[in-house]
């Protein structure tokens, strides 16, 4: 079951595949109008949405290339805090929809990031470890 979190992954192609689709249910709920949002009471549920969407991003990702190299790990956090804020940004630049710029969802991004990347880690090294 661990394999898929090694190089020699048979699944690579599906996890690309899945990932993609993450990365758009990422653009679709980011860019999708305020007004059309459910309003869901609970507190700082924004900011465990934006965690766990920037989560799910990096660990995909990197299922997709299961590398467990430093460089590889590093850069993917980079392009998840870029996406991350460049959303963010966006979604200030974009009045129309009804959004704000909110430094606390870059923040949120960029942990769920790391959160992710840590996990892929986790379970990445367990599986090194079990081939050995």
């Amino acid at each position: 079951m661990l394999r898929i979190f090694t190089n020699e992954s048979p699944y690579k192609k599906q996890a690309r595949f899945v990932a993609v689709l993450w990365t758009l249910l990422i653009f679709i709920g980011c860019f999708t109008p305020g007004k059309e949002l459910p309003k869901i009471d609970a507190p700082f549920i924004d900011k465990w949405v934006h965690l766990l969407l920037f989560g799910g991003f990096s660990f995909l990702w990197l299922c997709s290339r299961p590398l467990l190299r430093p460089i590889w790990l590093f850069t993917m956090l980079i392009i998840s805090i870029a996406l991350g804020a460049s959303i963010e940004l966006l979604q200030g630049a974009l009045p129309s929809l009804g959004r704000a710029c909110e430094f606390l969802d870059a923040v949120a991004d960029s942990l769920g990031a790391l959160l992710g990347i840590l996990l892929f880690y986790v379970l990445a090294s367990v599986a090194k470890r079990q081939r050995m």
